[in-house]
C-alpha cells in the first residue's frame, strides 16, 4: 500500500507504524505493527488512513471491490468476546475484500479464561498473520501486542476505547461538512469508549468538542489530559452538565446509549442519571443550521435519541455504519504495507 497515491492529496501514503505506549518498554516489539488506540496514530497517519479509507470506498462504489489485495495469502483471525453486528461483518468482508481469509474464532475457547491472552497470542502468532478483537479491557490487547511481536492486533472495540469506529465517524464528518478543522461536535450521553475515541479523533483532526455528561459519568481525566496533548489546530475539549449549552454552534450531535455492554445491571440507574440527556428534535435544534446527527448504533429509539431524530433528514448513523468497512479496509492494508 505504499505504492499508492492519494487522489485527494497527492501524497504517497505510508504504512502504518503505530506502536502502543505500554509496549515502548519492550524493545523486542518496536518493530512490530499495530492498531490499539487512534493515540497511537500520529495527525498524518491519520489523515492518511481517511484519506486511503476515501479512495477504497469510492473504487467499491464502482464496484472495484479488490482494488489491491495486501492481504493474499494471509490470515485474520477473529475474537470476538461481545456480541456484534457491525463490526463482525465489516471486519470479515473487509478482510475478503483484501485477499485474506478471515478465522472466526469462538471466545469461549479464546478469551474465555482456560488459559491467559498472552498464551492464546503466542500460539495464533505460529498461525495467523493478525488478530482482530472485540472484548472488554483494553489490558487483553496490550498482553496480546506484547506476547505475540509478529501479530498485528487490532482495537475493535474494549471498555476504554473504539477506535475503528471513530475513523469511520471521522471519514462520515468529511463527507457532510467538508474541512473538519474548526467545526464543533458535541456528543452527549456518558463519557464512554466511543466519546474517548471520538474525542481522539476529532481534536487531531482540528475539530472542537463538546461533551455532555451527567455527574458521574464524565470522560475521564487522563483521557482529558491525553486529548489535549493530541489536540491540533487549536482545537479545544470542554465539558458540561447541560446538553442545550454543548450543541451551541455544533455541526453535528453524537450520542450512545445510556448502558454499554457489561453494564445491564446498571441500566436503572443510567436511566435515572441520564434523564434530560436525550437528543431529539428540541435538542437539534439549538445545534448550528443543518447540523448532522451521529450514533455508533445500536440505538434505542426514546431513551438516549428520540425516533424523529434517528430516522430523521439530519441523521447519518447508516452512512458511519457502511464507514466502518471503509475505514477498517484502510487500517488493515496500510498495517500490511
Amino acid at each position: 500500500m505504499s505504492r499508492t497515491t492519494s487522489a485527494r492529496t497527492g501524497a504517497r501514503l505510508q504504512p502504518l507504524k503505530v506502536t502502543h505506549p505500554s509496549r515502548v518498554a519492550h524493545p523486542h516489539t518496536a518493530g512490530a505493527r499495530s492498531f490499539l488506540s487512534l493515540a497511537d496514530l500520529s495527525p498524518e497517519e491519520l489523515a492518511a488512513c481517511l484519506a486511503e479509507a476515501a479512495r477504497l470506498k469510492q473504487a467499491r462504489a464502482t464496484g472495484r471491490r479488490r482494488v489491491e489485495t495486501p492481504l493474499l495469502g494471509r490470515q485474520v483471525a477473529l475474537l470476538f468476546d461481545k456480541p456484534s453486528l457491525r463490526t463482525r461483518v465489516t471486519f470479515e468482508v473487509a478482510v475478503r475484500e483484501l485477499g485474506g481469509d478471515p478465522i472466526l474464532i469462538p471466545s469461549d475457547v479464546a478469551l474465555s479464561g482456560r488459559e491467559s491472552a498472552a498464551d492464546v497470542a503466542r500460539n495464533l502468532e505460529r498461525w495467523v498473520d493478525a488478530v482482530v478483537i472485540r472484548t472488554f479491557a483494553q489490558q487483553i490487547l496490550e498482553e496480546f501486542a506484547s506476547a505475540a511481536p509478529r501479530l498485528h492486533v487490532v482495537n475493535a472495540l474494549t471498555d476504554e476505547e473504539h477506535p475503528c469506529q471513530a475513523l469511520a465517524d471521522l471519514l462520515t464528518l468529511q463527507e457532510r461538512l467538508g474541512t473538519l478543522a474548526g467545526r464543533t461536535v458535541a456528543y452527549i450521553g456518558d463519557g464512554n469508549n466511543v466519546a474517548t475515541s471520538l474525542a481522539q479523533a476529532a481534536v487531531m483532526a482540528g475539530m472542537h468538542v463538546h461533551l455532555a455528561s451527567p455527574d458521574g459519568y464524565v470522560l475521564q481525566e487522563r483521557v482529558q489530559a491525553q486529548v489535549a496533548r493530541l489536540s491540533r489546530h487549536g482545537a479545544t475539549l470542554r465539558l458540561f452538565t447541560d446538553p442545550k449549552a454543548a450543541v451551541e454552534g455544533a455541526s453535528a450531535v453524537y450520542t450512545d446509549v445510556w448502558t454499554s455492554m457489561g453494564q445491564e445491571h446498571e441500566s436503572l440507574e443510567r436511566e435515572r442519571a441520564f434523564t434530560g440527556y436525550q437528543v431529539n428534535e428540541a435538542l437539534m435544534a439549538r445545534a448550528e443550521p443543518g447540523a448532522i446527527f451521529m450514533h455508533c448504533l445500536p440505538a434505542h429509539r426514546g431513551e438516549e435519541v428520540s425516533a424523529g431524530v434517528l430516522d430523521g433528514p439530519t441523521s447519518v448513523v447508516f452512512d458511519q455504519a457502511e464507514n466502518r468497512l471503509h475505514a477498517q479496509k484502510a487500517v488493515l492494508s496500510m498495517l500490511f504495507a
